[in-house]
Formats: C-alpha cells, sequence, structure tokens
C-alpha cells in the first residue's frame, strides 16, 4: 500500500520521479538533499557532488557570514573546492528588491556552476531570483528556522514596490545545521513559530477556495503540512530554549511548507490572508521610508486577526444573501479606485493593471462565486470548525514565546490594520477569506469591527 506524503522520510517525500497522488496530481519537487540536524553544514561537499555541482558562488550578508559562511567557505577550502562569495556589505537592512538582485547580478562570476544562499529570507529569495535568470542550480546554508522559503519555488520580492512571488526554481540542496540556528537572533525563531502556526489559516482557506473558487485542493498535501504544523506546535515550549529537537522541528515544517508550495505549484498550502496583512504592512512601511518587522512576525499578528474573523464567520447560520446582492449592485468602481489609490498611493497603477486581468469585481463572477458558497455553506463552516483552533489557544503559544500579539506592539495603527484587510484582495489573484467576506457583503462590517479591536 502506498505511504501518504506525511509518512515519507525527507529522501522518500523529494525522490525524483515525485509522486502520483490520490488528487490525480503528480507531485514533485526540485530539492533533492535535504539534511536537519547538529553539525551537518559539514556535508556541504556532499551536497555539492549530490547535485552535480562543483564550483559555488556564496552569498551572505554580514551577519550571515559571521555565522555560517566563513565556516562554508573553510570547508570548501579543506576540500580543494574553488568558489567566489560575495557579501551585502550594508548596516541598513536589506530589501528583496530590484537593488539587491543587480548587485548580485553584478557580481556574480558565470563561472560557477551553483548559487548558494548562506542566510535566510532576503539573502535566499534574491539568489533563487539570480540562479532562476542564470539557469543555475540553487542550494541553502540555513541561518534561521524564520521563514518558509527556503523550499519554495518562488521569492517573496518587492518589484516596483508591490510585494509579487515571481516563480522560481527551488533550492536543490538545503543543509539546516541545528547548531547554526541555535544562535539566530530570538526575533527570528519567533518569526519561524509565526510563519508555521500561519499555516492553520492557509489550510483552511484553501479548502475554501476550493470549493467557492475552484481552486485545484490536495488532501495529502494539506497533510503534510497538518503534520508538520502539529510537531512544531508540539515542541514550541522548548523553541525559546533552543533545544535541538524544536529547532529541527520548526526548520523542518518551514523547509517542508516549501515542498509542499511546490507539490502544490502555487502557495496556497502555506500562505492565506494572514501572509497578506503582512505583506501590505510591508508596502505601507515600503512607501514611508521605514522598515517593517521579520514577514513571520507580522504574519502571527495577521494569523491571529485572521482567526478572530473566522470566529466572527462561525456565527453567520446562513449567509445574508440579499445583503451580499445589494452590496454587489451598489459597488462603485470609482470609489473603490480611490480607496485604492489612497491605501497603495504610488503602486496604485499595478493594481489597477492586476483587476483589469483578473477581473475580481465582476458582478457576473461574483454571482458565480455567491451560488458556490450558498450551495456549501454548511460544509464551509465545518471546514472552518476542524481546520481552525482556538484563537486564545494561539494567543497562549505566542504570548509563552514572548511574541507580539496585536499590531499596535508592531508599531501599527488600527488604521494601518484596516486598510491591510481593505487591500489584502486586491494585490494578487487569490481567494482569500477577505475575498469570501467581500463576496458576502461584509467587507465594510468586518472594517469597522478590526478598527475598534
Amino acid at each position: 500500500m502506498k505511504s501518504a506524503l506525511k509518512d515519507l522520510s525527507f529522501d522518500e517525500l523529494l525522490r525524483p520521479e515525485g509522486h502520483a497522488c490520490s488528487c490525480g496530481g503528480h507531485h514533485s519537487c526540485g530539492l533533492q538533499y535535504l539534511r536537519v540536524g547538529p553539525g551537518v553544514v559539514k556535508l556541504f561537499p556532499e551536497a555539492m557532488k549530490a547535485i552535480g555541482v562543483r564550483r559555488p558562488f556564496l552569498v551572505m550578508d554580514r551577519n550571515t557570514r559571521k555565522a555560517a559562511g566563513e565556516m562554508v567557505e573553510r570547508l570548501l577550502e579543506e576540500a580543494g573546492i574553488d568558489y567566489r562569495s560575495f557579501t551585502f556589505h550594508t548596516d541598513q537592512r536589506i530589501e528583496p528588491d530590484e537593488a539587491a538582485v543587480g548587485a548580485l547580478t553584478l557580481a556574480y562570476d558565470p563561472s560557477c556552476d551553483v548559487v548558494v544562499a548562506v542566510g535566510s529570507g532576503v539573502v535566499n529569495d534574491c539568489c533563487k531570483v539570480l540562479a532562476y535568470a542564470a539557469h543555475r542550480p540553487c542550494m541553502v546554508v540555513c541561518t534561521a528556522p524564520s521563514m518558509d522559503g527556503y523550499a519554495s519555488n518562488c521569492s517573496a520580492m518587492i518589484q516596483n514596490h508591490v510585494k509579487v512571488s515571481p516563480a522560481n526554481a527551488c533550492a536543490q540542496a538545503i543543509l539546516a545545521d541545528t547548531e547554526i540556528l541555535a544562535t539566530a537572533p530570538d526575533v527570528m525563531l519567533r518569526a519561524g513559530l509565526g510563519d508555521m502556526l500561519a499555516k492553520y489559516v492557509s489550510l483552511c482557506e484553501w479548502k475554501i477556495a476550493h470549493l467557492v473558487h475552484g481552486d485545484p485542493y490536495c488532501p495529502e498535501i494539506a497533510a503534510l503540512v497538518r503534520s508538520s504544523l502539529q510537531k512544531v506546535v508540539d515542541n514550541a515550549p522548548d523553541l525559546m530554549r533552543r533545544s535541538d529537537a524544536a529547532l529541527a522541528a520548526v526548520v523542518e515544517g518551514l523547509i517542508l511548507s516549501g515542498v509542499a508550495m511546490a507539490f502544490a505549484g502555487n502557495s496556497r498550502p502555506a500562505s492565506g490572508l494572514e501572509h497578506y496583512f503582512s505583506h501590505v504592512w510591508e508596502m505601507q512601511a515600503l512607501a514611508r521610508g521605514k522598515a517593517s518587522d521579520l514577514h513571520g512576525v507580522q504574519v502571527g499578528v495577521g494569523t491571529l486577526l485572521t482567526l478572530w474573523i473566522y470566529e466572527n464567520i462561525l456565527n453567520v447560520d446562513r449567509p445574508d444573501l440579499q445583503a451580499a446582492r445589494h452590496a454587489m449592485e451598489n459597488f462603485s468602481e470609482e470609489a473603490w479606485r480611490t480607496r485604492v489609490e489612497r491605501i497603495f498611493g504610488t503602486t496604485a497603477p499595478e493594481i489597477f493593471a492586476l483587476e483589469e486581468k483578473a477581473h475580481k469585481n465582476d458582478p457576473a463572477a461574483h454571482a458565480l462565486r455567491l451560488n458556490q458558497i450558498e450551495a456549501h455553506w454548511p460544509e464551509i463552516r465545518k471546514i472552518i470548525s476542524e481546520e481552525l483552533p482556538r484563537r486564545e489557544t494561539v494567543l497562549r503559544l505566542m504570548s509563552s514565546c514572548g511574541m507580539a500579539l496585536r499590531p499596535a506592539d508592531l508599531g501599527l495603527t488600527a488604521q494601518d490594520t484596516v486598510d491591510a484587510f481593505l487591500g489584502s484582495r486586491d494585490i494578487r489573484d487569490k481567494y482569500l477569506t477577505s475575498s469570501l467576506l467581500w463576496d458576502l457583503g461584509l467587507t465594510e462590517k468586518t472594517a469597522d469591527a478590526l478598527n475598534r479591536l
């Protein structure tokens, strides 16, 4: 009998031929070599050999160079392996944008046959973009259990001041040494936990999007993420004490979330409305010339907000279809465009261009979605009840780890939160919780309630 994806070892899960799935799809991932545990950075030459590369181009920042980059360079020199390296020499936070990728491109030595990210979020994302453009494979030496993009086949980038997720090839080899991860700052551990707790929402939202919007859904992939999430939650009390088991659980969960996204071919298994709160907050900070908090930290706060929203949705025994249709009939394109311009400023044209392609505001498309909502409402409520924990449970867990719990903890105002909610459905062509509320005519009511939180 074929084993479920969640029960497979790393090597079995990442087999080159992929997996014919009960969902009718075939799932595969470019990741070929994954090792998690104490001391695994020493396997770097072995990892290179496993994916068939000989001359690495190492990319790091000042902090990750100290955490792991110098160690990787020594390993390569001891093994007689020629390499080139690039370090972002700046005291300022690096943004994953055109400037960062441009700096990498100028420094890249084309004779190198693999791009190696020694770092976490921004370094990893920029390296994937470079590797994809240069038609080279990518490797990662993780320096913090802080985000779920290590094994994903997309990057979280800023293009023309808008948060985008361009498709890239995922890393072919990943080394997550728990001894290195243990040296990461507290905030990066909290960010990783926040990014994992978000999976409660993303899995719930994925199922709902399948019913309402017709998004392909795979229960095998969902079960893989759900199993990883439970392991993280079970070990979370020891995370800030930096136990090997807790660090391994979190980084494995984050990496497997990336594998799940590669299997699904999109970000559905790992990202929902909670991520879009963070995306808009990051865009707000960029427009104001300020640094935002770490993505996973913001995502944790977004998760609590989204759980609160779902608690309110559960109170709706039967959707008010007349009110939903009335809201659509009274939808004003002019008012919507004015709101988008207020929230997004100079990036508003990008939002308008997306709507011209996606037609999310189209009355005919709304009518079809509303019919699906009506037909599946009892099932939608059941999904919410089964997939989501109580908000108080997640709140206690996050509090015990010293995490930010509300937008004010991030220096955000009530208006910032309302604007992030209102703008969430506009920045991507993806059916979110905020999309469901829009279809039900509950957007303004929810925004008013968020403003009073």
